[in-house]
């Protein structure tokens, strides 16, 4: 009985030479969209808490929306009468020297007043800020649903 040993050792143990996996040349692109959703659901969330401005509640309105600069200055009054410019809290006294020091004249000035504040709070506000020149001020509202 004989045996040939030339194969190289007995057939468990073969090589495969010249077989290798070639490189993969295409990208994954799974994991990128993975990637993208998971960011892109970031940003819905934090989204909604980047607005700035003091929490007021807004009445609403069927006017269209006005058009908007890239940096317009905020004034709100909140229901108890208090006077905010772009978040930072303002004595009545000095609302118009710290609005002189963000805007011109020439400037739109948004002005919030919640829905529960007094009314005359918000014309006095509307008032010293046309006083001082400012003739273009827009009052904020919702749309009606």
């Amino acid at each position: 009985m004989g045996m040939g040993v030339a194969g190289g050792g007995g057939g468990g143990g073969r090589r495969r030479r010249g077989r290798r996996k070639a490189v993969m040349s295409e990208i994954n692109i799974t994991p990128m969209v993975d990637v993208m959703l998971v960011l892109l659901i970031i940003f819905m969330v934090a989204a909604p808490m980047m607005t700035a401005g003091v929490p007021v509640d807004l009445p609403q309105s069927a006017a269209a929306d006005m058009p908007s600069q890239t940096q317009p200055i905020t004034v709100a009054v909140t229901p108890e009468g208090a006077i905010f410019v772009d978040e930072t809290p303002v004595e009545e006294a000095n609302l118009v020297t710290t609005v002189a020091g963000l805007a011109t004249p020439e400037d739109r000035i948004f002005l919030r007043g919640d829905t529960t504040a007094n009314y005359g709070s918000v014309m006095r506000v509307m008032g010293l800020l046309s006083a001082a020149g400012y003739s273009k001020i827009g009052l904020v509202t919702e749309r009606e649903q």
